[in-house]
């Protein structure tokens, strides 16, 4: 769900994956510069099947010298691009560009992958500076003066030089991202832009560094039985594993990962030790230690200002959204407090109802957000009679897999073969061969589905590899990454109906990846705007929550009874339960990002102060906490959403809307299927997104579905009709 830049050259993701690490933790950087060139699987043709990554092969060792060969072999592309006599042509500059840096492209993701998904202390020493590395060299390129200029001039001839809609696009990507990059700065300005994106580069690897490890570091081991009270047999059983794991045979292991906090913070009778549990989540990054996030927020917040001035841009958010759908701060503001003022209004009278739950219960005390998903389950319960845990065991994960799977074969015709032969990085991970409905071969998706140590939190989609055709066909390869709950002993991972609609989400962004059909590697696949890259992802959400979908593949793990109408029907009457909580957690977060983004005058900003300012103006009630507080909020100072975490809900405006062209026609209605795949799926960011929305769906998106869907109350106008379009509005 998260990447950090999407580069011409490879999407530069901060988290995504890794393999086995150099036997010598201690092993120093200069000493993997000696290795020789001749023996690093890196730089070599890679024969696995497909081409894939030889993960078998690669130590932690040969990332550094393979970086370093690779940036030097594309320094000589670039230097043949620049000192050609021929005139600028599109072939001789903006094809020479997508083909330049060809091994940077193919082990940089590698590296990405590997940096977040099973990371080591060594990679992590090593990702402090191979990542700047990584980040300092794609700015080099945008700054490149020489370069610009022949871009320049196909740029202001882009309308008689006889391109396609594709070749149009991709430079006039070029080129926006040149100037973007700095590269129409001179002299004093251009040097401080530079060294304000290298700066950039380090604290967000700091930032993300920082965050893993508050999140791995911090335990509650629990000694006493008694103070397990109300936790289910399987959250015992997944906690006593864990701190054997960790050296405590015979007590319990509760994590900040999300697959053991929640289940805790949601059954617990403990109070304190929930309070516990929760404040330490929702510190990360502040603890004022060495892994503190303050003074980081305040120098990123700072310096995005300053680069966005040098641009000629008030603020950063006016910059960033340029580029978006959304294109100005004005109507992301709009949509967003068009939600606030309902949701936050749906929240109280949650709050409300929770507190009536906890007096009658006798318990004597005031709501508090550790509090929170305690009652809300219990409230749960007696609305609805909805036992979570029960529910989960009709949901084991390679069931919940095989009803994605499922949904994308009578989608599109999609199959999903298992292979055994194509190397993974670890022992959880599976890959599958996808295969268009006429059996020609599509790509390759990895899953890598279970919480581990070294993992990053969260879940996500990346690229091994871009769908292209430019230099002869290449597939795609990506990663599903999520951090469920691990197997334990014959029990196979449970999945929550949450956990259902996470992994039908990084599967759609799978499929974005994979359908991808392109010629450019620049806009293949989720190469997209921050505001439409989630739709594809949220829309296949859509399919894990319909009956007919769910009677497929939801079966008990151990009877293999199909999940039954009483239990679906239940689902359909809690579907709108806690909305008011969801929406208002996940809007102060985005509301968050972009109040510290719409800065003009940034000044030493105190984190801490702002937040707390911010909330208050906002009238944040104190039983919410936004989902991510300012020193673990990853997706804004440690990845590519700062100013861009409102694209969950724009996209989810998308979603609601275009989901509805298969409630009119049919979940699998063939021709709407069809559309959605060739003018959303297969396009990347080879046609604008507005345009690519309009020739599915038929017009722009309207709020009212999303509003429908999360069962807020819409605003209507005077003539009746809610209020809302997302298009492509400026202010």
């Amino acid at each position: 769900m998260q990447r950090i830049v999407l580069s011409t050259f490879f999407a530069l993701m901060l988290g995504t994956a890794p393999f086995r690490a150099h036997a010598d933790a201690t092993a120093s950087t200069a000493s993997h510069l000696d290795l020789p060139i001749s023996g690093n699987p890196l730089l070599h043709a890679w024969t696995a099947p497909f081409n894939a990554p030889p993960f078998e092969q690669i130590d932690v060792m040969h990332f550094a010298p393979a970086v370093e060969e690779a940036i030097r072999r594309q320094q000589e592309d670039l230097q043949r691009i620049r000192s050609q006599s021929a005139k600028p042509s599109f072939s001789n500059t903006i094809e020479a560009l997508e083909l330049a840096g060809r091994d940077l492209r193919r082990i940089a993701p590698v590296f990405m992958n590997l940096y977040s998904a099973n990371s080591t202390p060594e990679l992590q020493k090593l990702g402090a500076t191979l990542l700047p590395t990584l980040m300092s060299n794609q700015a080099t390129l945008f700054v490149d003066s020489a370069l610009f200029s022949r871009v320049k001039s196909l740029y202001l001839q882009r309308d008689i030089l006889g391109l396609n809609d594709e070749q149009k696009r991709v430079l006039e990507r070029y080129y926006t991202q040149f100037v973007r990059g700095g590269a129409g700065l001179e002299g004093a300005e251009r040097a401080r832009f530079k060294t304000n994106v290298d700066r950039l580069a380090q604290l967000a690897v700091q930032f993300n560094q920082n965050l893993l490890g508050e999140t791995n570091r911090y335990v509650l081991f629990i000694a006493d039985r008694e103070e397990l009270q109300g936790l289910p047999d399987d959250v015992i059983a997944t906690a006593a594993e864990t701190a054997k794991m960790r050296g405590k045979e015979g007590q319990w292991a509760f994590t900040l990962q999300t697959p053991s906090r929640l289940p805790f913070l949601t059954y617990a009778r403990n109070r304190g030790l929930r309070e516990t549990l929760f404040k330490a989540y929702v510190a990360r990054g502040n603890n004022g230690n060495t892994a503190d996030n303050n003074t980081i927020i305040r120098e990123t917040v700072r310096l995005r200002t300053e680069n966005a001035q040098l641009l000629g841009h008030p603020t950063f958010a006016h910059f960033t959204l340029t580029e978006n759908m959304a294109k100005t701060p004005d109507n992301v503001e709009r949509l967003l407090m068009q939600l606030w003022t309902p949701a936050l209004d749906n929240a109280k009278r949650e709050r409300d109802a929770l507190q009536q739950v906890a007096d009658a219960a006798g318990d004597n005390l005031q709501i508090a957000a550790w509090d929170w998903w305690y009652y809300s389950e219990k409230l749960r319960q007696q609305r609805y009679a909805i036992d979570e845990s029960a529910l989960k065991a009709y949901f084991p994960m390679p069931a919940v897999r095989a009803g994605a799977f499922d949904v994308a074969h009578r989608l599109w015709g999609l199959s999903f073969t298992p292979r055994n032969d194509v190397p993974v990085y670890h022992p959880d991970v599976e890959v599958f061969e996808v295969h268009n409905a006429d059996g020609s071969h599509l790509g390759l998706l990895y899953t890598d589905y279970y919480v581990r140590d070294g993992k990053r939190p969260g879940a996500w989609a990346s690229p091994y590899r871009l769908q292209s055709a430019l230099d002869g066909i290449t597939t795609p390869i990506i990663v599903n990454v999520c951090n469920f709950a691990r197997p334990t002993g014959d029990t196979p991972s449970l999945l929550s109906f949450d956990d259902v609609s996470t992994l039908f989400h990084e599967f759609g962004h799978a499929l974005h990846g994979l359908m991808s059909n392109v010629t450019y590697p620049s806009v293949g696949g989720t190469q997209v705007p921050r505001d439409f890259v989630e739709f594809p992802s949220q829309v296949m959400e859509n399919w894990a929550a319909q009956r007919e979908v769910l009677q497929r593949f939801a079966r008990h793990y151990q009877s293999g009874e199909v999940i039954s109408g009483e239990w679906l029907d239940k689902l359909d009457a809690a579907a709108r339960f806690n909305q008011g909580f969801a929406a208002t957690e996940y809007l102060s977060a985005a509301l968050l990002d972009m109040r510290y983004h719409m800065l003009s005058e940034p000044g030493e900003i105190d984190p801490q102060a702002f937040e707390k300012k911010t909330m208050r103006e906002l009238g944040l009630i104190d039983q919410i906490a936004p989902r991510y507080t300012s020193t673990n909020f990853g997706h804004v100072f440690g990845g590519g959403y700062a100013s861009g975490y409102y694209a969950y809900i724009w996209a989810e405006v998308l979603d609601a809307d275009g989901f509805q062209a298969f409630r009119q026609a049919g979940l699998f209605d063939s021709d709407t299927a069809t559309r959605l795949r060739n003018e959303v799926f297969s396009r990347g960011g080879s046609v604008d997104p507005m345009a690519a929305y309009r020739r599915f769906r038929g017009s722009e998106p309207k709020v009212d579905a999303l509003l429908e869907k999360r069962g807020l109350q819409p605003i209507i106008d005077d003539s009746g009709e809610a209020k809302g379009t997302v298009g492509n509005e400026t202010s």
